[in-house]
């Protein structure tokens, strides 16, 4: 995913922009950068934060930066930010998203105007670096967001530091959020809403879907207006997104309580059949729905897990698969006294390969764990995310799911998707059945797609729901 965070003010920023942009961190772990502008010069500080935490790489750094103009970075894919001399000015850029038709942009830049790509990483073209050239194809800051906007396929928000400015630019289709904070001396502009509490600003406006503004210090000028057309990506809520963050003014952990009570509600049935002694949720994101799914059944909520927060990254984040699995092992520490011979009914955000949550109930049998029920509070993740890098999955036969539809039908599986997302349908079921069996659980459950869909609480038709229904 990645996060950006972004601050004009009539003062020294950088220690602003340095806290705004740390807390971003959940969202990332590959790259961190901040760039600052005092009135003459562009000042650049990036770094590898995959094995250290974004603060301690960057507090030597900040004597360094000088500004009251910044913006910086949480990169989950390429170092950010870029900075480059054009024809329309000097001008410092961070993004966050994913281009899908990268290559053919990359190319038609390269053949048109006989420009070349420095930023490379592992052998690929920065996107970050792409979206700044295709910016210098016009003639302002302005007219090249928006043709930016125009080409890319896929999800792009951005800012741009440039003409004592920053233009802060939601995607066309709003997939990730963009909100703006005011305090006396300036304003600041965040991925999170969270982020710029604790630094003194409070929310004055939140960037509609395709929506351009110019923020400086003093004033919020609109660029392009905002679209009608929104599709925010359901997980901000669900997974990725800080329990004390806001979308749509729709709280994250209040979204999560309700996502719990409703899957709780799903199942009643279960829950007079069984006698179960604690919910508990895969920490962190887990923890809220587990909770609201307590507070409805009247089953005692308990944490089983404890999640060692100090130092490791959220396992989603590594981009191999084996520093995820041990991510996940590493950062759990268990409570003996309430999993030995324990029913638990464990709540996870999301079941994507199943790796992860295999690793969490072999510990807990290892652990003694009696009974393992467990309940995702997302649908089978169905179809690899295009927009925002979410399942991480190269191909779909990776997904659980894929896996067990394939081992179901064969080759003729892709025939019969629409029904093995049909919630309840008899396909639905046997893929259910298959999973928990693959997982060697005693009862596996997932939140229907309405249910999750009611618990957000915005408009369905404005939520992307890609990854469960293909479309």
């Amino acid at each position: 995913m990645g996060g950006v965070f972004g601050v004009c003010s009539k003062k020294e920023c950088v220690m602003d922009l340095f806290f705004g942009t740390d807390y971003h961190s959940h969202l990332g772990s590959y790259r961190g950068g901040m760039a600052t502008y005092n009135g003459q010069f562009f000042h650049r500080s990036i770094h590898d934060i995959e094995n250290s935490p974004f603060r301690t790489k960057f507090e030597s750094d900040i004597q360094g930066l000088k500004g009251n103009i910044g913006i910086g970075c949480i990169s989950d894919n390429f170092p950010q930010p870029i900075i480059l001399h054009s024809k329309i000015g000097v001008f410092a850029v961070v993004t966050v998203g994913k281009i899908n038709n990268k290559k053919q942009l990359a190319e038609n830049v390269i053949n048109t105007d006989n420009a070349f790509f420095t930023e490379l990483s592992g052998g690929e073209i920065n996107e970050t670096e792409l979206a700044a050239s295709l910016i210098c194809r016009k003639d302002n800051i302005a007219e090249g967001i928006a043709f930016t906007s125009k080409m890319t396929e896929g999800s792009l928000s951005m800012l741009v530091c440039a003409d004592g400015g920053i233009y802060a630019a939601r995607d066309k289709f709003g997939r990730t959020p963009l909100s703006i904070g005011k305090k006396d001396d300036g304003h600041c502009i965040s991925f999170e809403s969270f982020a710029y509490i604790n630094i003194g600003y409070k929310t004055c406006y939140e960037l509609g879907p395709g929506e351009v503004v110019f923020v400086s210090a003093e004033k919020i000028i609109s660029v392009i207006p905002k679209s009608n057309e929104m599709k925010i990506c359901s997980f901000l809520w669900t997974y990725y997104g800080y329990p004390t963050s806001s979308y749509e003014g729709v709280n994250v952990e209040e979204m999560r309580n309700r996502c719990g009570r409703s899957l709780a509600s799903q199942e009643r049935a279960f829950l007079n059949d069984t006698d179960i002694d604690f919910v508990a949720g895969i920490p962190d994101s887990g923890t809220g729905h587990a909770i609201g799914y307590s507070n409805f059944s009247k089953v005692p909520f308990a944490r089983p897990l404890i999640k060692y927060t100090p130092t490791w990254p959220r396992s989603f984040t590594p981009h191999h698969q084996e520093s995820r699995k041990l991510i996940a092992h590493m950062k759990l520490s268990p409570v003996n006294s309430l999993i030995k011979n324990k029913k638990l009914l464990i709540i996870e955000d999301s079941i994507v390969r199943g790796t992860q949550i295999r690793e969490t109930v072999d510990f807990l049998y290892a652990c003694g764990v009696k009974e393992l029920h467990v309940r995702s509070a997302s649908p089978p993740i169905l179809f690899n995310c295009k927009y925002l890098n979410f399942t991480r999955s190269n191909l779909e036969i990776e997904l659980i799911s894929r896996q067990v539809i394939h081992k179901l039908e064969g080759e003729q599986g892709e025939k019969y998707i629409s029904e093995y997302s049909e919630f309840g349908s008899k396909r639905y079921r046997s893929m259910v059945e298959m999973i928990c069996k693959k997982l060697n659980l005693t009862t596996l459950s997932y939140h229907s797609l309405d249910g999750l869909i009611n618990s957000i609480g915005i408009e369905p038709c404005k939520l992307c729901v890609y990854c469960w229904k293909g479309e």
